[in-house]
């Protein structure tokens, strides 16, 4: 989540540390039908784990530098008001082909900053995520900011987790303010799309003072989903803390200095579906397809069209970075540590880039349709030289233009 870092040590419970770095523990058969579990979007490395599926009331340490877990990002950017508070992205889903697209990662999601007027929580500020998971369909969204989902080649849905931090004794804990299902027109189940489907996803806020709502609109099936309003059952109403698109309005316990809103690729953990189900993975691990070019090679990509403001306008510019410094990460030199890579570039070695098809920005690697290859890796900045966002000590990783 727009790379959390934090700067205090915290205890931690046992039973938590006995789970290992998992970030998702599946059941006992991962095939299809098998009820699999999930949190995505909390912090999650080696040494930062945060939520673990299955717990979302147990949270693992923080300790000194701790700064989340990988979330390359693209940033649409603004001067315009009110452009943060009112954003409509446009997109066609992957597709599975000779690589399914869960096993690149859980999810991918938009989301942005909200304002949150609990005392309680550190800054005063939470980030949401409409998390789309691929090859899944949701049966339970939990209140921990936790999922359940179905094996379902092709097939996406999503919840919507708003997370946040707050102190709890010597332990800096990330919370769940809200957690919410995308739920058809009907609200009687899960908002169901399906790849290759082009999809309106539209976040806003009636008034800088109101809760940010979100529906999507599958143009494909012409279906629209409900209207979900992030109204916290213990913080209230989560409002806009930005009206503008921005570089550097940033929510302030992150570590990248991007914009308010933005899309993510969660990557750095194993398949959900896969024989690690979820693990967390790191570059050089043969069972991390986050990470390896086959994987993302044998997939229709995510396409991102364009994003349109809520006074009709469009991004001045796009932006791009990483929370691990992209291939700073591959190298060993990035807050997950060493790696198994030695050098850049082989098998399950390579760290996956936006790039430019003609009429859409892609995620992954280079396609048959790639117009522009935007830098590719080098697109991401290799260590945190801008400032600090506000509640924690240190640089962060800065937006590079590339379009």
């Amino acid at each position: 989540m727009a790379g959390v870092r934090f700067g205090l040590g915290a205890a931690v419970s046992a039973v938590v540390l006995a789970l290992g770095a998992s970030v998702g523990v599946a059941s006992a058969s991962t095939g299809p039908g098998a009820v699999t579990s999930g949190s995505a979007g909390a912090s999650s490395a080696a040494s930062c784990l945060a939520h673990v599926v299955g717990g979302e009331d147990w949270y693992s340490h923080y300790t000194p530098g701790c700064t989340g877990h990988d979330e390359p990002e693209l940033d649409p950017v603004s001067s315009a008001p009110g452009s943060a508070q009112n954003i409509t992205w446009r997109a066609v889903l992957p597709a599975d082909g000779t690589a399914p697209v869960s096993s690149v990662g859980p999810t991918f999601w938009f989301g942005g900053t909200v304002k949150d007027s609990n005392p309680a929580k550190i800054g005063g500020e939470g980030f949401l995520e409409l998390q789309f998971y691929p090859d899944s369909f949701t049966t339970r969204c939990t209140p921990g900011g936790g999922f359940r989902v179905v094996q379902e080649p092709d097939v996406y849905t999503a919840c919507s987790p708003v997370w946040t931090i707050q102190q709890q004794g010597n332990n800096i804990i990330e919370p769940a303010a809200f957690n919410g299902m995308l739920m058809d027109a009907a609200g009687s189940g899960p908002f169901v799309m399906h790849a290759l489907d082009t999809v309106d996803v539209h976040i806003w806020a009636p008034s800088p003072d109101a809760a940010y709502q979100e529906q999507v609109t599958d143009e494909t099936s012409g279906q629209t989903s409900s209207v979900l309003v992030l109204d916290s059952p213990g913080d209230g109403p989560l409002t806009p803390q930005f009206s503008r698109q921005q570089i550097g309005n940033a929510l302030d316990w992150g570590t990248v200095w991007d914009t308010p809103m933005s899309f993510v690729y969660e990557i750095g953990h194993s398949d959900l579906y896969g024989d690690h189900s979820g693990a967390f993975c790191v570059p050089g691990q043969a069972f991390c397809g986050s990470f390896n070019r086959g994987n993302w090679a044998g997939q229709q990509p995510i396409r991102i069209l364009n994003a349109t403001f809520g006074d009709g306008s469009h991004p001045k510019n796009w932006a791009v970075v990483s929370d691990t410094g992209g291939k700073a990460e591959v190298l060993g030199d990035s807050f997950v540590g060493p790696t198994d890579c030695t050098t850049y570039g082989g098998p399950f070695c390579i760290y996956p880039w936006f790039s430019w098809d003609g009429s859409a920005l892609n995620y992954g690697v280079t396609y048959p349709g790639t117009v522009d290859r935007l830098g590719q890796v080098n697109q991401f900045r290799k260590k945190p030289t801008c400032p600090a966002d506000g509640v924690f000590a240190g640089n962060t990783y800065c937006d590079t233009i590339v379009r």
